[in-house]
């Protein structure tokens, strides 16, 4: 049965340039290094360069520690990679304390603004960074919300986890909700957890003198609080801020295109951050501003963790660090009410989060060009048989798989399997893959007596309703 391709991802508009040790180099999309990269490189450097003991003990003070111990629960994804390291790194779009100048949010005072998980494999010898888009739509788990009272499960976009979390005003919380989300949703263990504010972000920015910028069309966009006009210019300040925050008015108005355009802008704050390293002055602001804004768990809360974990970084080459986003595609394929958030592309995102779990590095030319023409959830048509002996599984499935965005045409009962199967007929190769990503231990067989049209999921003994993407 044919199905709707989906549409592709405009590339991120208002290209860049930036200037780095005096030259001015073409931005591309994928960017070279974030922010937070750019503060432990100098903090190695600083330490590396016979820096004063009050110096390193200063900047270790500034570092808070988030305790997460006990937030976690005990239901988190197995670490199928000793020795490699998952780091959720998050932009804090809080509105508390220094940072409530910039106006009340719905839903509370903390939100995460950008999430990116770093991978440092156990050979260290590559490395990746995935961002992913705040928009996307996911099943947010129950989570103490620092007040007192728990949170029900319930699907909405990602970065709520965070406000939710953060609800009691505890970046702890809200990290913790954020940890349990990525980990319910991708299957990875997240071993590390590091979030930098507003503040940190403009005093980075301003410490170095500016970033350059050169946006080939105007930006006016009032919720990012932006007027700049087109071409080559230092920005600081709120205009730094606006100018990553940016999205409505720029391009395709999409999270996917803010994305490269905030990736872009932290390799140019990284490069003009290691051409300041002769510069002590500016370099000292820089991870003054940096420490202040940074908050870790336990395990990094402190300078000489960071420069480890700097020094872990150092010897990866540049060609083996790969930056990449998520696939995904607008819900609104799936569900046309919903304008306003993305759905994860399978069996590609699948791809991503497999690799990392298993330390595998990621080819990203032949990830990007199995992700050219998506194929919407809502195309896949299921038929849903309970293979098991627990009452109601077929059911509680088909509400999860049409939550998901497929369509279910029915659900029934199977002979007993100990395994979960994905059955489809010859030309569903394709639809089998996409749902047979999004059930953990599922494994796809093509059956020339399979229903035509269709493809059938038999929920096996093993398989836990919980763990549907």
């Amino acid at each position: 049965m044919g199905g709707t391709r989906g549409r592709k991802s405009a590339p991120a508009a208002g290209r860049s340039r930036r200037r780095a040790g005096g030259k001015s180099v073409g931005l591309t999309r994928r960017g070279r290094i974030v922010a937070w990269t750019a503060g432990i490189g100098a903090v190695c450097v600083l330490g590396a360069g016979g820096a004063g003991a009050w110096i390193y003990n200063d900047l270790d003070g500034n570092i808070h520690g988030a305790h997460l111990d006990g937030k976690l629960g005990d239901d988190r994804p197995e670490n199928l990679s000793p020795g490699s390291r998952n780091i959720l790194v998050v932009g804090s779009d809080s509105r508390s304390g220094a940072n409530a100048r910039y106006g009340g949010m719905e839903g509370g005072t903390m939100h995460s603004d950008t999430l990116m998980v770093l991978h440092i494999p156990a050979n260290r010898k590559w490395a990746a960074v995935v961002s992913i888009p705040r928009d996307s739509w996911v099943r947010i788990p129950a989570c103490d919300k620092g007040d007192g009272t728990t949170s029900e499960v319930h699907h909405f976009k990602i970065n709520e986890a965070f406000s939710l979390g953060g609800t009691g005003g505890e970046v702890a919380d809200a990290a913790a909700c954020t940890i349990k989300t990525i980990e319910a949703n991708t299957g990875l263990r997240i071993d590390n957890f590091m979030s930098v504010d507003f503040q940190g972000f403009k005093g980075m920015v301003n410490a170095l003198g500016g970033i350059e910028v050169c946006p080939e069309q105007a930006i006016h966009d009032k919720k990012a609080h932006l007027d700049l006009e087109a071409g080559c210019q230092t920005i600081r300040d709120e205009k730094a801020l606006g100018y990553v925050r940016a999205r409505y008015s720029v391009g395709d108005g999409s999270d996917t295109g803010r994305i490269g355009r905030q990736q872009e802008f932290m390799s140019a704050l990284a490069e003009k951050a290691k051409s300041k390293i002769t510069d002590p002055v500016a370099l000292y602001k820089l991870l003054q501003s940096l420490t202040k804004s940074l908050t870790t768990d336990d395990e990094l809360a402190g300078a000489k963790a960071l420069t480890g974990l700097a020094s872990e970084l150092k010897g990866v080459p540049e060609d083996r660090l790969t930056f990449l986003t998520v696939p995904s595609y607008p819900r609104e394929a799936d569900v046309p009410t919903d304008k306003a958030n993305v759905v994860w592309q399978y069996p590609q995102a699948a791809t991503v989060f497999t690799a990392l779990a298993k330390d595998r590095e990621i080819d990203k030319k032949s990830l990007e060009a199995d992700a050219k023409d998506p194929l919407y959830a809502s195309s896949v048509h299921v038929r849903v048989l309970n293979g098991s002996d627990a009452e109601g599984k077929a059911a509680a499935v088909a509400e999860r798989l049409r939550e998901a965005g497929f369509t279910v045409t029915g659900t029934g009962n199977a002979p007993h399997h100990g395994r979960t199967t994905v059955t489809y007929p010859p030309g569903l190769a394709d639809r089998a893959a996409v749902l047979a990503s999004q059930v953990p231990g599922a494994h796809a067989v093509e059956d020339a007596a399979a229903p035509a049209g269709e493809v059938t999921l038999v929920a096996g003994a093993e398989l836990d309703v919980d763990d549907l993407r």
